[in-house]
């Protein structure tokens, strides 16, 4: 299930880049310089490329959600690293005390 969901996020990513490339440049240097009525133009937002990028952004980030709270259960039934030393201290021959 994990390795599904792993494949589904990077086809997801190269969705993400592919769209997110073939979209119209507004310009600006990330909107410095231009106006408040160009930046959030109405045309934009409404636009095809700009709901299909909200759309698979969102099933990104849902998926890489899941696949980290997969990745939890797994590691939850291992001992902390504290735990795994003192084990294998435990196990190691012990130097006698002097008296």
């Amino acid at each position: 299930m994990e390795s599904l969901l792993i494949f589904v996020n990077i086809a997801l990513a190269i969705i993400l880049v592919i769209i997110i490339l073939l979209q119209r440049s507004e310009g600006g240097a990330l909107g410095l310089g231009v106006s408040q009525d160009n930046f959030t133009s109405v045309r934009s937002v409404g636009t095809f490329l700009t709901k299909f990028t909200s759309i698979i952004a969102a099933l990104f980030i849902i998926c890489s959600i899941a696949i980290v709270a997969i990745s939890r259960d797994e590691f939850r039934e291992t001992q902390s690293v504290l735990e795994k030393e003192e084990e294998e201290n435990s196990n190691l021959p012990q130097i006698p005390q002097s008296k």
